[in-house]
């Protein structure tokens, strides 16, 4: 890979203003107003970062693209660590505006009708951590990336997830996924326990069920609804309450 320009090549009007920080706050026809903004220490013409006032949301990540003149954002909440928000653009105004909805508390729909290239990533705020919201929220974002995938394979993953969601018995489990193989834990992240099997699509469209991630040792199927249903006498009995992962 080439060796990616000086920043204040691609970014002289950041530069300028001797920081992505106040390059934020000079944006958006100063949108962000008092709001804090701060940059990193070593790279500060890259990244920033802006708090929230609710405590169920970290800082809103913001860095600059290395090899082109773009942003990307990244949202996420503090439990898990998972995303909320994100995208990329090359217009800071627009990154001005998301910062200052993620930081005001405004509800995750109208983050992006004030800055409308914001991608909100299916999940849902879940303050009081209920793990059954977190394991539904999870499921949402899950079946969101699947109907948002542009991979060849995209419709025999995404028969995979929403065959596997409408099943009652895995649906009440907190899904995840590890190298693109559907997995299913009795808790939530940080500290998953696995339970039962793993399922996988394949290429060739036909579904795999086993007891690791490659190994299809328990039966290959040519629909998601058989594999899922063998996932499900894989189980074991007695299974509770999704908890908290902690």
């Amino acid at each position: 890979m080439p060796t990616p320009p000086d920043p204040t090549v691609l970014y002289p009007d950041v530069a300028a203003c001797g920081s992505l920080a106040a390059a934020l706050q000079a944006e958006g026809e100063g949108c962000l107003g008092a709001v804090p903004v701060t940059s990193s220490d070593s790279e500060p013409l890259l990244h920033a970062a802006v708090a929230s006032t609710l405590q169920h949301r970290e800082p809103l990540q913001i860095s600059a693209w290395r090899h082109e003149r773009r942003w990307s954002i990244w949202g996420t909440e503090p439990f898990q660590s998972l995303p909320l928000i994100n995208s990329t653009t090359d217009d800071l105004a627009e990154v001005a505006k998301a910062a200052r909805a993620w930081h005001d508390g405004a509800v995750l729909n109208d983050i992006r009708r004030a800055a409308p290239f914001v991608h909100l990533t299916g999940r849902f705020e879940v303050p009081d951590l209920d793990p059954a919201r977190l394991t539904e929220s999870e499921w949402q974002g899950m079946r969101q990336e699947a109907a948002e995938l542009e991979y060849v394979w995209q419709e025999t993953y995404q028969a995979l997830i929403e065959a596997a969601y409408a099943e009652p018995a895995l649906r009440a489990l907190y899904p995840f996924t590890s190298h693109w193989a559907l997995r299913f834990s009795t808790t939530t992240r940080p500290r998953l326990t696995v339970v039962g099997p793993c399922l996988a699509a394949g290429s060739d469209g036909t579904y795999t069920v086993g007891t690791g991630i490659v190994t299809p040792d328990l039966g290959r199927f040519a629909t998601a609804r058989e594999a899922v249903a063998l996932a499900v006498r894989q189980l074991p009995p007695g299974l509770g309450p999704v908890t908290l992962g902690e």
